[in-house]
């Protein structure tokens, strides 16, 4: 029972005795009688006056108790004109305008805080108690490779996606160097902060793929440019002694002058062999940035899979094309563009082997992509965050090279790229050129 249902009770009960003890003195003495039903009548006017004064101002107290569950922070209490309940009142209002204050300084930092992660070349990605996205900047939507939708509210791990995966399974403190499909390399770190009392976990994801290269290329640019050197000049002496060492063959046995010049050829083409391997790398080294002009692409695969084609019908390789109707039209140059793709399709060939296909596959909508898929035996999970790096080969008597010269060259076009295997029969090379 509340307190005003109490004293309203109290008040009837009290002053109905006090009338029914009046009712004695009726008979003999009306005007005791009056007297007394005169001081109730003041008494339950009091009572009234008393109840409204002390109920007035709980009522106030209520709406502002209402007011705070609802966190409304701008209705404040009136004065109610009594001394105690006035001073409780200002308590109040203070408490109450210090509340609301702080409330937008929390939604100020809140969103200056919502603004710097939206605005931060780091990608960074907050984590629900669950492990489900919370939120995720446009930097780290691009590196998880969503950045035409919204992940909010989905897991972490996307099936399939090694990448997604590893991060998933990153506990609070570490820090991990991963790297995608396509070179791209990344420092992810997963830290947490506490949010409400409990353990909210984030990920900040910096992308070290450029500052990697220009490392990697300071230190065996110099290498090579030394070795080139070194090698060109002393190969150009050395294959200058033996053209003047075949002038001595006349003068040697008929069957001794033979085997001498096959032994002075064999080593003559040895050594051009050997300057054109460094040649091939010292090509790396000084790729100079693209010329960048419009040509349509469909015509420039046509090209290069003409200088290939005798080789794959020797391998009896199926080359298959599903190009898009339309010309498909990308700015870039054209020598460059024309070794990557070549690159490409020797890698596929080289990975069939014998009896396979390769697909070519265009599209504009919404962007433009290549897709080159071949039916090889691709690659291994340990080999995956390998391929782009400096003079790894899973080819036998591989470089290493030719990786390197596709990513360096679509990474200088600003073209997107990825190799993945797509099913166990199929490995897909992808170019966004837009």
């Amino acid at each position: 029972m509340s307190l005003r249902s109490q004293y309203l009770i109290f008040v009837l009960v009290l002053h109905g005795l006090f009338f029914l003890l009046s009712l004695q003195y009726l008979p003999e003495n009306p005007l005791y009688f009056f007297l007394v039903e005169t001081v109730i009548l003041l008494s339950i006017g009091f009572s009234i006056r008393l109840f409204r004064s002390f109920f007035a101002p709980l009522d106030l107290i209520k709406n502002g108790i209402e007011a705070i569950k609802a966190k409304d922070f701008n209705t404040k209490l009136n004065r109610v004109g009594q001394l105690e309940m006035d001073e409780l009142i200002a308590v109040y209002n203070q408490m109450i305008e210090h509340m609301r204050l702080e409330r937008v300084k929390q939604q100020e930092q809140q969103f200056f805080l919502d603004k710097l992660i939206e605005a931060s070349p780091a990608g960074i990605v907050i984590l629900e108690f669950d492990g489900n996205i919370r939120s995720i900047n446009p930097i780290a939507s691009r590196i998880l490779g969503d950045s035409d939708k919204t992940r909010i509210g989905e897991p972490l791990a996307i099936p399939g996606d090694e990448f997604s995966q590893q991060l998933a399974q990153l506990n609070a403190g570490d820090t991990l160097i991963l790297a995608k499909s396509n070179g791209r390399t990344f420092r992810c770190q997963k830290s947490h902060f506490i949010d409400r009392g409990f353990q909210r976990q984030f990920l900040i994801l910096e992308e070290l793929t450029e500052e990697l290269l220009k490392r990697e290329k300071q230190t065996y640019g110099k290498i090579i440019r030394f070795m080139s050197h070194e090698i060109s000049n002393s190969i150009g002496a050395i294959n200058s002694i033996l053209q003047s060492l075949l002038n001595y063959k006349i003068q040697l046995a008929e069957g001794d002058a033979q085997d001498f010049g096959e032994v002075i050829d064999v080593a003559i083409n040895r050594n051009d062999h050997l300057n054109q391997f460094m040649q091939n790398y010292a090509g790396i080294v000084r790729l100079p940035p693209p010329a960048k002009e419009k040509h349509d692409l469909h015509e420039v695969l046509y090209g290069v899979t003409k200088l290939i084609a005798a080789q794959l019908e020797e391998c009896h390789i199926e080359l298959s094309w599903d190009l898009v109707q339309e010309p498909l039209i990308c700015e870039f140059d054209l020598q460059q563009m024309e070794q990557a793709l070549t690159n490409i399709l020797k890698n596929a060939q080289e990975a069939i082997g014998e009896q396979g296909r390769i697909i070519i596959q265009t599209s504009n909508q919404p962007d433009k992509v290549l897709s080159i898929c071949d039916s090889g035996s691709g690659f291994s999970d340990e080999d995956r965050s390998r391929l782009f790096s400096p003079f790894f080969s899973t080819k036998k008597n591989g470089q290493g090279i030719g990786l390197m010269m596709i990513r360096d060259i679509l990474t200088n076009h600003g073209f997107g790229f990825s190799l993945k295997r797509i099913d166990p029969q199929t490995t897909e090379f992808r170019i966004e050129l837009t």
